[in-house]
Order: structure tokens, then sequence, then C-alpha cells
């Protein structure tokens, strides 16, 4: 019983009892081009104080090494284009394999060649800016990281072609402190273990997929698993991929975690986990979250690894420094409404009993009710006047109600309408999750696509009333006019109605918001000074003039308005800060901003593909007073992080900081200089990283 405990104990604190490290995979490489100097620099800049960061070592025919992702040239450069038809084919662990190698080229005649974005769903934005391959001594000098992982990857291709990878490694480690090698190879972990202090530098065996062979061994990495103890007789760690602990089913949801993290502590062997990239989903678990993701590697109850290997190094760093370890009860760190859209409508079908309850769980302080009116007039909570939208009407038995109505939908946008049907009728609908990003094949929870109930608008009522934790309900009114004066539906009354019923016009307890595009339809609720009149400005704005906003506080308490009204953008990249939201403050009217998803593909490149960085930046760049999302567990989430305590806030909880903006793109780069490492002196990125990478990549 003892031994358990303590089994658990070392296993809760990781091997070393320090926080985990956080790995850099060739930099910052989920933005920048793998293994470039832009990459590594930011890297280092953005990741917590300790980071290491992460090199793949190539060997060139002429026997030095460079920091590269792959041994085909081809994947991360433009060599294609510089020595076009030069490619060959070589066995690699015995597989016929076509591109261009390193081996065949010495590093002068890589002098031309320069860094390319290897993963096509990234940006290519810097692909042109003329990033040199860099030397392994080059890396070093040049970015100066805190610690450093050398990775060999392919020691016998090399070998096969008289290249000493051992050779050059023990050389490199001669002139410089390498903190970590690792290897998927055994036979060279073994062929250098005698040379290296632990202590100082520490050897990784990395295991690749299950069912792939170790070249020394002739095992599988999968039955290698099973023997932890021949590990420890070469390494002092593993790097393992991370479904090797947190395995997903067949449809992306988590099976119960591994027993291998215990199990290597147990052995004294530290357990890095590897294959973390913000904009690969990984398990619908996390709801798009990476930040999510990485607690439940190293904050999850029961075990953490000793280390991460991202492509986002800045995601870790806030995971562990800034969200690690604080409880559900923890104090907010910051003043910020969370207002749910559609109930947590990012995990279930919009505006049902489940979305509610879930964006109740998750931590809202506001569930909102965008109101429609049935046949029979009957309000109720949906996401849209045109069912189609997160139902499956079209499918049904309603289907030949479909219109066209100019009046309230796009010209060519059919529809079968919520005042065709009756309450009834509405009820036998099935909802249907909204997916926004199906383009991409980024589908929400498909195991609840089709879950939950609607709820009539004196439903939705008692359900806040009987909540615990909400701080008040946001009620969303669109339509009016045409409801009325073509349906013969009174929305607005239907509402007031519901309000009075439910006991909502006479007390405190929570805050009734009205929300509306309609500046007429709001002043109908004005006249009740219990309630917070809520105007929308769908349109996106660029400023806002004095004349405007006094306009505006005639009839309404606050604003909201769209994400790009405060951060412009240009090809996904932030391009400014509007004075919208100060303007708006300065004569007292609350901001809420819409909408944020979790989503990577819904957020600037800026953002590093994290929705709590994005969150970050509107709340601590500009003030605003609220956030509208589908996903209210992440808002809620980052008001408690530690790192906002802070007098000053590490890099990677550092809001955006937009710089200057080259509309046509980056320039082009003029020739590397001799080290290989480019001069872009005068260089303007686009985007808020400008200021930034001016200041790396000046000389």
């Amino acid at each position: 019983m003892f031994d358990e405990l303590m089994g658990k104990v070392t296993s809760l604190v990781m091997l070393a009892g320090d926080p985990p490290f956080v790995v850099a995979r060739g930099g910052l490489s989920g933005l920048f081009p793998d293994s470039s100097f832009a990459a590594y620099s930011l890297a280092v800049v953005v990741g917590v104080p300790d980071v290491i960061v992460w090199c793949d070592v190539q060997l060139m025919k002429d026997a030095i090494g460079i920091c590269f992702p792959d041994i085909k040239l081809q994947n991360a450069s433009n060599i294609a284009d510089v020595y076009e038809g030069k490619d060959k084919v070589y066995l690699v662990n015995g597989v016929p394999t076509q591109g261009w190698f390193p081996i065949d080229y010495t590093i002068k005649d890589l002098a031309t060649v320069s860094l390319t974005q290897g993963v096509y769903s990234r940006t290519n934005k810097f692909d042109g800016i003329g990033f040199a391959i860099l030397t392994v001594e080059d890396m070093i000098t040049q970015v100066k990281p805190p610690g450093l992982w050398l990775n060999i990857q392919h020691d016998a291709f090399y070998a096969q072609h008289n290249l000493s990878m051992r050779s050059y490694i023990l050389s490199v480690s001669r002139t410089v402190v390498v903190s970590y090698i690792s290897s998927p190879e055994v036979g060279f972990l073994r062929s250098i273990a005698a040379r290296f202090n632990p202590k100082v530098t520490k050897l990784v065996f990395r295991f690749l997929k299950q069912t792939e062979i170790e070249p020394t061994t002739n095992q599988t990495y999968g039955s290698l698993l099973g023997n932890l103890t021949f590990i420890t007789t070469f390494a002092s760690g593993i790097l393992v991929p991370k479904d090797y602990i947190w395995p997903i089913d067949a449809s992306q949801y988590l099976l119960p975690h591994t027993s291998l993290v215990a199990d290597a502590h147990k052995e004294g062997l530290e357990v890095f986990a590897s294959d973390f990239s913000n904009d690969v989903p990984y398990s619908f678990n996390f709801s798009y979250d990476p930040l999510a993701e990485y607690l439940h590697f190293i904050d999850n109850g029961d075990f953490s690894v000793d280390g991460v290997l991202s492509d986002f190094p800045i995601t870790p760093s806030a995971a562990i420094d800034c969200f690690s370890h604080i409880g559900r009860n923890a104090s907010n760190q910051v003043n910020l409404t969370v207002i749910s859209k559609n109930g947590a409508s990012g995990d279930f079908p919009s505006c049902t009993n489940l979305a509610y309850q879930q964006a109740i769980s998750d931590g809202a302080d506001v569930i909102d009710c965008p109101v429609q009116m049935s046949k029979d007039g009957t309000p109720f909570c949906f996401s849209s006047i045109n069912l189609i939208a997160s139902t499956t009407a079209a499918q049904s038995n309603y289907s030949s109600y479909a219109m066209t109505i100019p009046e309230i939908t796009e010209v060519s946008e059919s529809g079968i309408f919520a005042f065709n049907l009756t309450w009834d009728e509405i009820q036998t609908l099935t909802p249907s999750i909204s997916s926004p990003y199906t383009q991409y094949r980024l589908f929400r929870n498909p195991n609840f696509k089709n879950a939950g109930n609607f709820l009539k608008l004196s439903d939705f009522l008692t359900m806040a009333k009987n909540s615990t934790t909400l701080s008040g309900v946001l009620i969303s009114i669109e339509n009016a006019a045409y409801l009325a004066e073509k349906q013969g539906l009174g929305v607005t009354d239907a509402v007031m109605m519901a309000l009075k019923d439910g006991g909502y016009d006479n007390q405190t307890d929570l805050k009734v918001m009205i929300q509306s595009t309609n500046s007429s339809v709001l002043m109908k609720f004005k006249d009740n000074d219990k309630y917070e009149i809520v105007y929308k400005i769908e349109e996106r704005i660029r400023d806002a003039s004095n004349s405007s906003v006094e306009d505006i506080k005639q009839f309404a308490d606050s604003v909201v308005i769209n994400k790009e009204s405060v951060f412009p953008l240009n090809n996904l990249f932030v391009t400014g800060l509007t004075d919208v939201v100060a303007k708006l403050r300065a004569f007292k009217l609350p901001v809420y901003v819409e909408l944020f998803s979790n989503e990577f593909i819904s957020q600037a490149w800026d953002y590093f593909s994290d929705a709590t960085l994005e969150i970050n930046s509107f709340v601590s760049g500009t003030g605003i007073s609220g956030v509208i999302t589908g996903f209210p567990k992440t808002a809620a989430r980052y008001r408690k992080n530690r790192c906002l305590s802070k007098k000053t806030p590490p890099n990677y909880m550092s809001p955006v900081q937009p710089g200057n903006t080259s509309t046509g793109g980056p320039p082009a780069a003029p020739p590397p200089s001799r080290n290989g490492q480019p001069r872009l002196a005068g260089c303007i990125f686009l985007s808020s990283l400008s200021m930034l990478l001016a200041t790396l990549l000046l000389f």
C-alpha cells in the first residue's frame, strides 16, 4: 500500500520534482518555417525561461550538421526549385525513398536554398523571406538557447553513406552543453552512452509508432515498450507519441490513460510526450482547445509527464506556468463577463438544454437565448429564424415548407422558418450541432451532434433562475418588425410577458440583458431600469465618432461588436488596433466582443492557433468587458490564470502589440551572409509580430 502511494506521488510530481519542460520542436515551427532563425528565436522569446530548443540533426556531404526537420530536404525548403531535377532515390530504413538528400550537398551548396513552411495548412507568408538553413553550430551561436536538444533520427542511414553521426555529436558536445540527445535507434544511443555524463546530457530513447521496427533490436517499438528496464541500460528518458499515454478510439475520443508514465517513473526514466500541435486536432474531448490538452498531460490528478515536445511552445509555457494546478474554485484574476453563444454550442447543438447546462457547468456568467416565434406564438430559444441552421428540418416532413424571404435572409438562401411551424411541430425536429468549419474537416463533438431538446423561453428562464452560479441572462431579439407586420407575431411583447411571468422584471439576483441590432426594439425596454440594454453592431467598424456614441447612449447601456472592429485583419494577420473600444468605454459603455471560437481556423495567425492567447489579447490589450463564445469553458478558465496577477506578465501571456504592416506581404530577402544567415535589414513583416521579428532579424 505504501509503495503504491509513493509511486503515485512520484508520478504526480514527475521524476525530478520540477515543472515539466517545454521542448520547442524546430523552434516555434507552428508559425515560421521549421528550424529557421525566426522560429528558434521566437521560441526563446515567448517560451518559459528554461525552454529547450529541439534540432533535428542531418549530416551534409561535408560532414557538417544542419538543423532540418526531415531527411528529405524538399519537405521544408525550396531546394526542388534551386536544384531542379537533381532528386535521387535512396533506401531509408529499407524503403526506397525519392527526394533531395543532405548527403548530396555541402553547406556551401545550400547557400541559395531557403526554408519554407512544411505544413500546408499553416501560413506561407514567411516562405519568401529567405531564411537560410542553419548549421547546428550557427543555430547555437546565434540563438543561444537556454537548453539544447539534438534529435538523431537516421544514424543508420548516414552510416551507410560513410558519415558518422556519432563523431559529429561528440564533436559538438565538446564545445557546447547539450541538454538532451534523442534517437529512435538503440544502437546509436548505446554507442555514445559511455561518453556522456547523465547529470549534464541525458540520452532519450524515442519511440516511433508501435508497429514500426527498431533497426538494432529488430523488435517493434510496441514490444520494446514492455521492457522499460532494458531502456534504462542506455537512456535516462523516453520520448513517446502522446497516444502512448492518452490513446483515442476510432471516433477521436479519449480512452482511459495508460500506466506508461507511472511505469517509466518507477524505472527512473523521464517521460516526454511528443506530437503536440495547436492546429492538428487530437481528441474531441479537448473541444479544439490546445491548452486543455496540455493540462491533461501535466495536471490530471494521476500523473505528469516530464516535458512536452510542441510546434507551439508558447501554449505549453502558459499551461505550465499560468494554468496548471489551479482549482475550480480559484479566484478570478480579471474582471471579465463570459457570455455564451447559443449555450455551449461548441460542444452541443445550439440552444438545447444540454448546451445551456454545459455552459453553466463550464462557468459562463450569462447564458443567452436568441428568441424565435413559432406559428402559434410560442417564444423559444433558437440560434436563427431559419430552422435549417441547427436542425434536421431539411430532411424532415417539413422540407416542403422551404422558401426564400429576402427581407430576413440572404437573397439566395432557402429556409424553413420558425414561424411556419407550431411549437409542437418544432419539438419533433432533431437538433443538429453547428460546425462552421466543416470545409476544413473540423467537426464539433460528433457523438452528440443530434443531442438535446429545444427550450421555450419560459423554460430557459426557469433553468437560469435555478442555477446557483449564473449572474444573468441575455435575451436577443431580431426580425421584430417583419414578424409583427408579415406574420402577426409580437416577439417583443412575448419577451416582456415571459420575463414578467418568470419574475424577472422586479428582481435583482439575475441581470437581464436585452440585445438587438434594432434600436427601436431596445427603446421598448429602456423604461425598465433593471434591464441592461445591449446594442449589437453587426458591421465591422474602424472608428466611433463622439456623436455616434452619444446617439447609442440614448437607447443602450452597453455594446456588442465583432472581433475585427477591435483588431482588423489582412490575410489573417492583425494589422492594428482600433480605438473603438476606447471610445465606447470613454462614454461609460461596457463593450462585449464576439465571436470567440476554439477552432484555430477562426483566429488570426498572431494568436498561435490558441484560443486562450486570443482572448488574452482582447482582454489585456483593450480592456473589453466581456466575451461572447460558444466555448465558455476556455474563457472562464482564462480568468483564473495566475499570470494575470503578476506585475509584469510573462511573454506567453502578453497581449498582441500590432506593428507596421506591409499589405503586399514581406519583401524578398537579400542574399544570405557568409555564415548562411540572411541579412534582413529593414524588413517589415505582416502582423503584430513585425516589431519583434524586426528586432530579431536586423543585423
